[in-house]
Parts: C-alpha cells; structure tokens; sequence
C-alpha cells in the first residue's frame, strides 16, 4: 500500500502541470479511493484471481489496456506483471519507461562492510524520472494537496466532535525490526493523553493490532482505537483531518503525507536514506536509532532482514523526544 500511495503525489503533480494528459491507474481494486481525488485520473480495477490471473491473465490484462486507446505506458512499481505489460506495449510499437528502484545503490547502503551511507533519490523523484523519459515534465517543488475531507456521521459518532487536535498513531508495521518497542509507545500515548485537548486516534488492522491497540488505549478517554471499526475509504477521510501523524516506516506514514498532513515517523532497521521518507516531509520530521551505537544501520530497505544484537535499536529513541516532535512539529 506504501508503494502504490508514493505515486499519489507524483500523480497529482503531473496532471496539474499536464491538464491535456489523461491517465489510467492500474491497480488492485482496493487502492481505488487513492485516486479518487485526482482530476483526469481514471482507475483501471486488476483482478488477479480470475480475469488477469496468471500469463494468460496478463494477456487479457493487455488487450483490455489496448482498448483503452493507451498512448504510452509508465511502469512505476517494476516487477514481474508490470514487466509483461509493458513488454507488450513495447512491441506493438508503444512508448514506454519504467522507475528504476536503484537496487544496487540501496544494497551499499544497507550492507554491514563497507557500507555507502548517504541519501538516494526519493521514490518521488524515481517515479518523476519515468515520466521524464516519456518526454513530459514533472515540478514536485509546490505540491498541491486535496482539501480535509468531511467527516461522515459514523466516524463523528467513533471519535466525537472534533474542536481537539487531532494525532493519528500507526504503531505496526509489517516487520518488526520497524517496530517502536510498544510499552515505550504506551509511554508516548500516555504522555500525549495527558492533554485532554489531543484527541489521540490508533490506527492498524487484523485482530492482533486492534487487541493491542485496545490496551494500548484502555483508560483513556480521549484515546480512541478506530481499527476494524470503519473501512478504508472512511480511513482515508479521517486521516485528512488530522493535524499529525505519528507512524513507523510504514503505509500510514505515506497515506497521511499524500493528503498533506504533518507526519513523524521513526526508523529502526531501516532510514530515510533509502529514499521512503514521506512526501514533503521535513527530514526532522524522522527520528532515527542511534547510529553511535548501532553502526550497522540501516541493515535494510524494507525492514525483512534481521541483525543480531539489533533488536533493541529503536530503543535508543526517547519516549520524550517522540512527545515533543509531536506537540510541536512543523
């Protein structure tokens, strides 16, 4: 979901610029409401388990793009189903480019020896350089994010009239070397909580996340779990009226920064030189283990690569300093 948000921007960005261009995004039909939004943008719903399933699948896929009337093709995600399709389009002729993930640049900068350490270009600016080499232009300098969307009366009735400032916490990730230590991020939601004008909002999913996020919040008025409780469209509607996100290197950091909000996230196995720092994010907005005493950091790019003796990196990021991004970050 990470992935497919990061292109948000770069979208949005593109047919400001390009108002003549109109766009296909095809994508799992989940990630629709991303796009919702976004003028001259149309959604192209793949179904992976019957029409667009397997080689064949593929070639259906293709020939349902073909009768679109598509132009040139953009390949932003650069796997193997992408690479079929744009293969196709390739040889019926089309113009077509595709993101280069910098693989090679991410394993210096993550391996333990000899390790490269300095910043790679953001996804944003990788996405950006496909459209470039289809020959349009792409300025991400002033982004332009839709406005706070209403809130519906089933999410007022969740979390209560809204005249608090509004914290969103996403504490899970998909692997735990991403994972802040979660008594001290109780520690985080009780300091906050403290203030009875924050209204503190924790997001996740799957019925692990939600029992952990209820005792994450238990005793605390002003403290809601909204997982499980509203789906993915009411989500998206509710984060952009936050006025900060607190999340890991995760999809709720990206999904908050694509509709313009404030957003702080900390870093364990992996960093922000990898180039997933959300969207117009200042960089000390990022909170990062101590290096001093993790040397080896990042080990990563995506957190799935485990380093013993690391488990407790995160640790070295204060409860305090975490409070205090939130309470007064720009």
């Amino acid at each position: 979901m990470g992935d497919v948000a990061m292109t948000v921007p770069v979208l949005r960005a593109f047919v400001s610029q390009n108002q003549d261009i109109k766009i296909t995004v095809i994508s799992r039909p989940f990630f629709k409401p991303l796009f919702d939004t976004i003028p001259n943008v149309s959604f192209f719903a793949f179904d992976e388990k019957k029409r667009h399933k397997g080689f064949f699948g593929l070639l259906r896929l293709f020939q349902d793009l073909v009768a679109l009337n598509i132009d040139v093709f953009a390949d932003l995600h650069n796997v193997l189903r992408s690479k079929v399709v744009r293969t196709l389009f390739t040889l019926t002729g089309k113009k077509t480019a595709y993101v280069d993930k910098g693989r090679a640049e991410k394993a210096a900068l993550t391996r333990s020896e000899n390790k490269i350490f300095k910043p790679l270009p953001t996804m944003f600016e990788r996405h950006s350089n496909v459209f470039e080499e289809l020959g349009f232009q792409i300025d991400l300098s002033n982004p332009i994010f839709p406005p706070k969307q209403k809130l519906n009366t089933e999410i007022i009735h969740l979390i209560g009239e809204n005249s608090k400032k509004l914290i969103g916490i996403a504490p899970f990730a998909q692997y735990d070397s991403k994972v802040y230590p979660l008594d001290l991020m109780q520690e985080v939601i009780d300091k906050l909580a403290e203030n009875k004008n924050h209204k503190i909002l924790l997001f996740g999913g799957g019925k692990k996340e939600i029992e952990l996020l209820d005792s994450l919040s238990k005793g605390k008025e002003n403290v809601v779990n909204i997982a499980g409780k509203i789906n993915f469209q009411q989500e998206l509607q509710l984060i952009s009226n936050l006025d900060v996100m607190l999340s890991m290197d995760s999809a709720n950091a990206h999904l908050a920064a694509m509709l313009g909000v404030k957003v702080i996230t900390l870093w364990g196995a992996t960093h922000p030189f990898t180039g997933f720092l959300p969207f117009n994010q200042p960089f000390g907005n990022a909170l990062m283990a101590d290096r001093n005493l993790f040397p080896k950091l990042p080990t990563s790019v995506y957190g799935n690569k485990k380093v013993a003796g690391y488990e407790e990196a995160m640790r070295t990021i204060s409860p305090e300093s975490i409070v205090k991004l939130v309470i007064y970050c720009k």
